[in-house]
């Protein structure tokens, strides 16, 4: 028999050998024992304030969403109503989210919940109770706990705000929505980390979580170094904006927020100190620019997306 050339036989002897070893215990599990490839940081999501002011309604705002190719999105609970008003159904609405890729990450509501009024209090409670079932139907588990009703009031006792939280959370055990305690920096109570990490954990609850905001955090002046102790557990979705130099916390509002990375904010510490290496953060653009409002919305929320994985690629 004709000997095989020496390259040859070489190969045979390597794939000898490696077909050896994908017999041995250790190289069979090696690919079950791999580690998974690591979660991305953040989830990207559109708030719908952003083009809220070009009133599109429900189901153009979804649109434009998922055009602008995001895949997450914080709705308001007046634009869904009005979707409601008009026509439309709730299965409808989660079928159209379905079909354009979306999800519902959490929902912008005004119920006041936190009112010393015992009579206002127990309709905002209703209120949110009807809006938490309707959010439980399109898929969402999150909605917005803001101090809604209460934010003139400086005698406001955040202890008994804490009970008042922890009812809702309770609300959301039936529903399956939890409320996300959220931070004004406006209001006369609830303006500071402090105060919502207080009220969140005098809540007693554990399902207890804060929505807090690069603007809010500025308008109330909490300083940037206490959010370290907020804790991964605390933030799933974070509010993310800008602000323009020589604004002062003192004086500027709502419309003065402009695109990530287009202001002078921190964003890059701030996301170093929100970042879960564990779960993905839930990065909500929300701003209220009457610029944006007076553009194309589709190239607003397009904008908005590119200048938002701009600023996580800075951390």
């Amino acid at each position: 028999m004709t000997a095989l050339p020496t390259s040859r036989r070489n190969a045979l002897k390597v794939l000898g050998a490696t077909a050896g070893m994908s017999l041995l215990p250790g190289v069979v599990g090696a690919a079950s024992t791999a580690k998974p490839a690591p979660r991305a940081n953040f989830i990207y999501c559109l708030n719908m304030s952003t083009i809220k002011g070009h009133k599109l309604g429900f189901v153009k705002e979804l649109e434009i969403a998922s055009k602008a190719g995001f895949r997450s999105v914080e709705i308001w609970m007046d634009s869904l109503q009005a979707y409601l008003e008009g026509g439309g159904t709730l299965a409808e609405a989660r079928k159209r989210l379905d079909n354009l890729g979306l999800k519902v990450e959490n929902a912008i509501g005004f119920a006041q919940w936190i009112v010393d009024d015992d009579t206002a209090r127990k309709k905002g409670m209703e209120l949110l109770k009807r809006e938490m079932e309707m959010l439980s139907q399109l898929g969402c588990h999150r909605t917005a706990a803001p101090p809604v009703g209460a934010t003139q009031d400086p005698s406001l006792d955040l202890k008994r705000a804490a009970e008042r939280y922890r009812a809702i959370l309770e609300l959301g055990e039936q529903t399956g929505v939890v409320p996300q305690l959220e931070l004004w920096g406006f209001s006369q109570n609830l303006s500071r980390l402090s105060e919502v990490m207080y009220v969140a954990i005098e809540s007693g609850h554990p399902s207890a979580r804060v929505l807090l905001d690069v603007y809010h955090l500025y308008r109330g002046d909490s300083s940037l170094d206490s959010l370290p102790l907020v804790g991964n557990t605390a933030i799933e979705v974070f509010h993310v904006n800008d602000y323009p130099a020589n604004t002062p916390s003192a004086t500027i509002t709502d419309a003065d927020r402009v695109y990530t990375g287009d202001g002078v904010a921190p964003l890059s510490r701030i996301l170093q100190y929100i970042h879960n290496p564990e779960k993905p953060v839930v990065l909500s653009l929300e701003v209220f620019n009457k610029d944006y409002y007076a553009q194309d919305p589709l190239k607003v929320a397009q904008a908005g997306l590119v200048k938002m994985k701009s600023m996580a690629r800075s951390m």
